[in-house]
């Protein structure tokens, strides 16, 4: 699934192209995606000039001057803008044409992403107004994370991949800061000091920023805009590693499954 890094990197990617374009035509090829595509996309945005590009989370949020358009990509999305003439894929599902000729494309093979229209705030979306703070923002820290934290017995990494403690710190990147900080994925988050939640906080930020300034992570099923691959996977240090030695200590790296999800860790370097 295109992490936060990868939806930052999509944002980059496709922003300078669309934003101050207006659409002249919406294309939906197949409307059945998580949650049916608004029938009436076409009539709402033709004519309208799209102000800039944003992200919340995993979301990618298309402003218009009378509302907000909403992707996620899901578990295989991603967005091309491609000259409005070039033939569609199997997967291609819409396309928004702009008035220069190019459109901007979603192409998503497994059919669980998104798209959302609101004519309101986008902060009050159902499915963004429970979000918790941005992992680059200033909200962020670690007294934040260790006061959310108190009496909880799920593991940390668990903690931290809820989106309504932080928005978008998906599992790659737990795995990866929880390494960085020296702290056990598996262990309670309400038994962690807030020093130690200082670290995992640091830890976080580092990881991220340096996925996004590497172009995100290559995974099966992203590529960036330019249809060019990113290169922080060659970079990551635990994640998907099992049996290998630890980049830190030499010891074997071991897997397990936490909140359903692959998890990594060195048992030397990150004692329970």
């Amino acid at each position: 699934m295109p992490e936060l890094p990868e939806v930052e990197t999509t944002r980059r990617g496709i922003a300078p192209h669309i934003e101050a374009r207006t659409p002249t035509e919406v294309i939906v090829r197949e409307p059945r995606l998580r949650w049916p595509v608004p029938r009436d996309l076409d009539t709402t945005l033709r004519g309208h000039r799209l102000a800039r590009v944003e992200r919340r989370a995993k979301y990618l949020l298309l402003r218009f001057e009378h509302g907000t358009l909403l992707l996620h990509l899901g578990m295989s999305g991603s967005l091309r803008v491609l000259p409005a003439s070039t033939a569609p894929q199997t997967h291609d599902h819409l396309d928004i044409v702009f008035d220069d000729g190019q459109c901007l494309r979603l192409r998503d093979p497994r059919r669980f992403g998104s798209v959302h229209w609101t004519s309101d705030d986008p902060a009050d979306h159902p499915l963004l107004r429970e979000l918790g703070p941005e992992p680059l923002g200033d909200e962020f820290t670690g007294d934040y994370l260790y006061e959310r934290s108190r009496a909880r017995k799920s593991a940390v990494k668990v903690f931290l991949m809820d989106s309504k403690v932080v928005a978008g710190v998906g599992n790659i990147y737990a795995n990866e800061a929880l390494f960085r900080a020296g702290v056990h994925p598996g262990r309670a988050a309400g038994r962690i000091s807030r020093e130690r939640y200082r670290r995992i906080a640091a830890a976080v930020r580092e990881v991220l920023t340096a996925a996004i300034a590497a172009g995100g992570t290559t995974l099966r099923d992203f590529t960036l805009a330019d249809g060019s691959p990113g290169y922080f996977r060659l970079s990551l240090a635990i994640y998907d590693r099992t049996g290998l030695p630890c980049p830190r200590c030499g010891q074997a790296i071991r897997a397990s499954r936490l909140g359903q999800r692959s998890t990594f860790h060195c048992p030397h370097c990150q004692r329970q």
